[in-house]
């Protein structure tokens, strides 16, 4: 009986201690979801609390960023987020949609003069660039100025120069968003430029080729970059410093332009550099096959003055080495910077060692600066070229010996054979010697007396007539003969070529005698008296801006001012 009494008991107090520990597991669950579901409150409320900031630091940043715009825009305001749409076209003038230019002139924004814009990466690819670029000006930010208003509403029309300072090249345009600010800038009047390789400072008159780019450009921004093209060249230079702000207008006002030394991370360049030669010097380098080395020398007036008066002659020599492959020479004038094949003004396509003389006889010799364009024709060649002064002076005297002592022997008599005036005393001993060991070449035209080893040497281009040695036909044919294709679709011979590029081709570059910028001539003009007059399609356009007369302070146009001048003032 004690025995069931004590287990009765023992299961009581079992039960009354699981039924202890199940209230205080329930008081201690409830306890935790009363914390829990405070916790959760706090939660809401904070987040309620934190949503209420940020709409009011939103409201406050907008507030903020309108007066921003509208001191920026001098109180008109445009802000539009839109799609880029790429469109070729030079300078930096976007195209903007109808809507911008209805709420741009409901503001009086086209009473205030030019109109600029900021451009900046709003989203990229689905990123935002707000935090990606915060607080940096360099990337996705830019201005410009507008070109027109015909985009498609939602959309921004970009040239290549604002779409590539704005948007990386390697990135596509898909989900990219810029957003659109009227701003209002200040006149530039200072400018530091740094072109990305060297050669920039080699072109003729560079400053202005660069005024002529900017022409076509309404703002200028720090870290930006500017291309210029000069002919089938292309130069970047990097925007390092502006004054008085990071970014200005360049309409209507004078820049001061500084242009530092190219970019010392990019010396390796991928476009030609003239290298210096002075006169009496020797400069030795090597060259690839189909690769061009190039010089430059200039003719100073105290020079030129000693060829004018045929008391000088430049000499240039090129020769290369006996192992290596061969070379071509070739010089033109500046303008034309790079001479090539077909582009040049003076050319030697011998074998072996070359020479080119350049007297007062040649029209195109004068005052200037002057390109030496060395050719790799066949294989890698090493070689030597040399610039030098021929003194006329000693050969003049020469010459008149040698012409009194030929006046003085009158008795002589032409040989049969060569052709050559022999002294009758000795006329029969030469002829015999003449007809066994010399022979006249029998191509029309050409009677060269060559020695009878010679004579199977001895040969004539079909095409052109001209004499070459056997060895030399192979390049002769391929140099003068093979057809060239111009950067403008017409296909020439050399010969034909040269001339091309020299007076018809409308990509060649000449210094307007309007303007005097360097820039391609173009097509002939519509107006036949501009075709009668040599102007070209740029001078004609370029000659029709008006000018007042010095004499009578009438505007006539700067094409027609000569005539002016002599049918009203009777000026020669």
């Amino acid at each position: 009986m004690d025995f069931e009494l004590r287990r009765a008991r023992e299961k009581l107090e079992k039960e009354q201690r699981e039924r202890k520990q199940q209230a205080k597991g329930k008081i201690e669950r409830e306890r935790k979801a009363k914390e829990e579901a405070a916790r959760q409150r706090e939660a809401i409320e904070a987040e309620k609390r934190a949503r209420r900031l940020d709409a009011v630091e939103a409201q406050l940043r907008a507030d903020q960023q309108m007066a921003e715009n509208l001191l920026a825009g001098q109180g008109v305001m445009l802000s539009r987020i839109l799609e880029p749409v790429p469109y070729p076209g030079p300078g930096d003038k976007i195209k903007l949609p109808p809507s911008c230019f209805t709420e741009l002139s409901d503001q009086g924004a086209f009473d205030k003069g030019p109109m600029y814009f900021r451009l900046s990466v709003v989203l990229h690819n689905g990123t935002s660039e707000g935090n990606a670029n915060k607080g940096s000006d360099k990337d996705g930010v830019t201005h410009s100025g507008v070109l027109e208003f015909t985009a498609e509403e939602g959309t921004v029309g970009l040239p290549p120069h604002v779409w590539n300072n704005l948007v990386p090249l390697d990135d596509s345009n898909t989900g990219t968003l810029i957003e659109v600010q009227y701003v209002r800038l200040p006149k530039g009047t200072y400018a530091k430029l740094q072109p990305q390789e060297a050669g920039f400072s080699d072109l003729p008159n560079h400053k202005a080729v660069l005024e002529t780019s900017l022409r076509q450009h309404a703002t200028l921004s720090q870290r930006e970059i500017i291309t210029v093209r000069y002919g089938e060249l292309t130069h970047k230079l990097h925007v390092l410093e502006l004054k008085p702000a990071s970014s200005v207008s360049v309409l209507e006002t004078d820049i001061e332009v500084d242009i530092v030394g190219s970019d010392s991370a990019s010396d390796t360049v991928n476009q030609h550099v003239l290298k210096p030669l002075v006169f009496g010097t020797t400069e030795s380098g090597l060259v690839e096959e189909g690769n061009y080395v190039y010089y430059k020398f200039s003719v100073e007036d105290d020079l030129w003055h000693k060829i004018a008066s045929e008391e000088g002659k430049i000499e240039m020599k090129l020769e290369a080495d006996k192992d290596s492959g061969d070379t071509d020479l070739y010089i033109s004038k500046h303008p034309l910077l790079f001479p090539t094949r077909h582009q040049h003004m003076w050319s030697s396509n011998d074998v072996g060692s070359k020479a080119l003389i350049l007297s007062a006889n040649d029209q195109s010799l004068g005052p200037g600066t002057y390109s030496v364009g060395i050719y790799g024709y066949k294989g890698k060649s090493s070689y030597q070229v040399s610039l030098a002064i021929q003194d006329n002076t000693e050969q003049k005297v020469g010459q008149r010996a040698i012409s009194s002592v030929s006046a003085m022997d009158v008795d002589s008599v032409q040989c049969r054979n060569c052709r050559h005036h022999i002294p009758s005393r000795s006329i029969a001993l030469h002829e015999a010697f003449c007809s066994r060991h010399n022979v006249v070449c029998p191509h029309p035209g050409c009677g060269v007396v060559l020695r009878v080893e010679e004579a199977k040497n001895h040969i004539h281009c079909d095409k052109c007539g001209r004499a070459f040695h056997q060895a030399e036909m192979e390049k002769h044919m391929v140099v003068f003969h093979e057809p060239i294709h111009c950067s403008c679709g017409v296909v020439l011979e050399k010969e034909e070529m040269v001339k091309h590029q020299s007076s018809d081709c409308p990509m060649r570059m000449i210094t307007c005698r309007f303007c005097g910028d360097v820039v391609q001539a173009g097509t002939s003009p519509l107006d036949v008296r501009d075709r009668l007059r040599g102007l070209s399609e740029h001078e004609s356009i370029c000659g029709s801006r008006t000018a007042p007369c010095d004499s009578c302070g009438r505007s006539v146009m700067l094409k027609e001012m000569d005539i002016h001048q002599i049918a009203v003032h009777q000026k020669s």
